[in-house]
């Protein structure tokens, strides 16, 4: 059984607030509860991969962002150092899920499904998985913000025979990503543990 991953990333730093080093944080999630259990967090760059660790001294919550002091960072000067970096914690201290909700980093490398016997517009499936064999048509590599929701973005399959070449080529010629729309109408049965997720319909790729 494919390992879960372990460390989140549950917000990052977009700023100094004040002149005693305390930073401005967005939640990844939108919500702040989780962060006052946290006392010990890993910054890291998200670009060059280089983290520190960082004990956490206070939160405060503002109209539109966290206010977070670390220890040893206490001035504007040392808050500009890691502007941008990502807060990153062990699952237990994670924002806990609803009902359909999933942490992004479980979400990444989950194969995408579809069942030929299902039909291309989806209707031959209810809540549950379809009969036969279902053929990996991408990899989900990771989930962005739309306009309407959230996307999974996906690697399409290079040696997939359910996709044509115009659904899995660009004009230079190289295996594409796409964006599917995180919701019941396009995506179901998500299955983090076997790191597997139900697509109904293949139009969507294109």
């Amino acid at each position: 059984m494919p390992a879960k991953t372990e460390q989140f990333i549950v917000g990052f730093i977009r700023g100094s607030h004040g002149v005693a080093g305390k930073v401005k944080v967005e939640s990844a999630s939108g919500e702040s509860e989780h962060f006052f259990s946290m006392k010990e967090v890993t910054l890291r760059n998200g670009k060059t991969g280089d983290s520190i660790k960082a004990k956490i001294e206070s939160v405060e919550v503002g109209a539109a962002a966290l206010y977070i002091k670390f220890a040893d960072i206490n001035s504007i000067d040392e808050v500009r150092k890691f502007c941008g970096w990502e807060i990153v914690v062990p699952r237990k201290y994670a924002k806990k899920l609803g009902k359909d909700e999933w942490y992004i980093e479980d979400l990444k490398g989950c194969a995408l499904n579809f069942y030929p016997e299902q039909g291309n517009d989806g209707l031959a499936v209810s809540t549950a998985p379809s009969v036969g064999n279902p053929v990996q048509v991408g990899t989900v590599t990771g989930v962005i913000e739309g306009g309407s929701g959230n996307l999974l973005e996906v690697f399409l399959a290079e040696n997939c025979d359910l996709l044509g070449d115009n659904i899995k080529y660009q004009a230079n010629g190289n295996v594409r990503s796409v964006y599917v729309p995180l919701n019941f109408n396009f995506v179901r049965n998500v299955d983090i543990e076997n790191k597997c997720i139900q697509l109904m319909h293949l139009w969507i790729l294109e």
